[in-house]
């Protein structure tokens, strides 16, 4: 299929917020080409916890019901909030502070992604993006070409925590350690989690767990370690960590197979960017705005970002009929960047900080200190767990794109 005429827009990384940003400003009349170091568009990680908010961006994008039916199931309905290792809440979540939360297996997702990406989106895989400038001009190389370097009207970096795009900025803080890792896993068979989900908290350790529309079970356990902490059997030392606490916890462990059990650092941005656009580049994701996944946002934060981008692109802008804005009216790009980061970046730093907060204040005290934290849990007000929980989670999609009516010049009357 021959891709249609309008905007030019390169897209750096093949992830989750950058298929849904190739998806929605393809299916606009984009012309979009994907850049993925990797040698196959693949997914990586275990779960993936979705909120309202990204269940917002991805009806905006036309893939929510899809997405409903991969799911098939609304997590809210089983009873969540911290627990302590011996099974005691210490705080439950009210049942209507989450108004909808899906659990996905991250990999049956990437495949619905990929899936629905148009026949006129060009993915260019094992391409190694080199660098990208705010002019447009994007330099990469492959394992068995040269470098080669194209312009685009606009760069798209969702290229993740260590993304190069993002090295066009000069404020790009790179990323820290958070100070504790995590194991992630689903269980290889349904395990009954009698309506119960959510997280245990025991010193400097959590657990937490959530179904699977099939039944299985996504799990992770997070503990504070050194950066470069070494386990020679990743499974064993889940087992050895939270084998003795609350059921179903060993048995979630027991079902899951061992070479599946897999351990990262927690990474995120050791600062906060003065803005996610530059010139003819945005940056989108972790790319933007890397946070702790403590407040399980980090997918549903990407998926917001590509639904707002695309709307402040507009249809208008891209159907085959019109010239592209760019190259009658730059200034039309930089406008509708402006806006796509005064609507986003205010939100995804305030909930980067709160997650950075809760990490903080799990995993710093000691045995002490955790008894006063568990107490304060307790005693929270559920008024106080329902505004912050809704004002996470909730979004009510992307705004309305900026209309241009008549181009003079360089100028865009609005």
């Amino acid at each position: 299929m021959t891709a249609p005429r309008g905007l030019r827009i390169a897209i750096v990384g093949a992830g989750i917020a950058g298929l849904a940003a190739a998806i929605g400003s393809a299916r606009a009349g984009a012309t979009v080409t994907v850049f993925e170091e990797a040698p196959a568009v693949r997914s990586g990680g275990s779960g993936l916890t979705v909120f309202s908010g990204g269940m917002r961006a991805l009806d905006s994008l036309g893939l929510g019901a899809p997405f409903r039916d991969l799911t098939d199931g609304d997590v809210r309905l089983l009873r969540g909030g911290q627990r302590a290792p011996d099974g005691r809440w210490l705080a439950r979540l009210p049942s209507d502070a989450v108004t909808e939360m899906r659990v996905v297996d991250r990999g049956d997702f990437h495949r619905l992604l990929v899936g629905a990406v148009p026949e006129s989106v060009v993915i260019r895989t094992g391409a190694r993006v080199i660098s990208a400038t705010m002019d447009g001009r994007v330099r990469w190389s492959c394992t068995d070409c040269d470098v080669h370097e194209e312009v685009f009207d606009l760069v798209v970096g969702a290229d993740g925590m260590r993304s190069v795009v993002r090295q066009a900025f000069p404020d790009d803080p790179g990323g820290r350690y958070a100070g504790y890792g995590a194991w992630r896993g689903i269980t290889s068979h349904p395990v009954d989690l009698r309506g119960e989900a959510g997280e245990t908290w025991g010193v400097r350790t959590r657990f937490g767990m959530a179904p699977l529309s099939d039944g299985r079970v996504y799990w992770f356990a997070v503990a504070t370690m050194p950066e470069d902490a070494v386990f020679h059997d990743e499974a064993s030392a889940v087992d050895a960590l939270f084998g003795s606490w609350h059921a179903p916890i060993p048995e979630l462990i027991a079902a899951t197979e061992p070479s599946s059990v897999h351990r990262l650092p927690i990474l995120e941005l050791a600062g906060e960017l003065a803005s996610f656009v530059r010139g003819r580049i945005a940056l989108i994701g972790d790319a933007a705005h890397a946070m702790t996944p403590n407040l399980g946002q980090g997918g549903g934060q990407g998926l917001e970002d590509a639904a707002e981008l695309c709307a402040v692109l507009g249809p208008s802008a891209l159907t085959p009929s019109t010239p592209a804005p760019s190259a009658g009216d730059p200034q039309w790009i930089a406008d509708a960047l402006a806006l796509y980061d005064a609507r986003r970046r205010p939100r995804t730093q305030r909930i980067a900080r709160t997650s950075r907060l809760l990490g903080d204040i799990a995993h710093r005290p000691g045995a002490g200190l955790s008894r006063v934290r568990d107490a304060l849990l307790a005693a929270a007000p559920e008024s106080a767990l329902r505004a912050q929980a809704r004002a996470v989670q909730e979004w009510s999609g992307p705004g309305d794109p900026p209309r241009l009516r008549t181009v003079r010049g360089n100028a865009a009357v609005r």
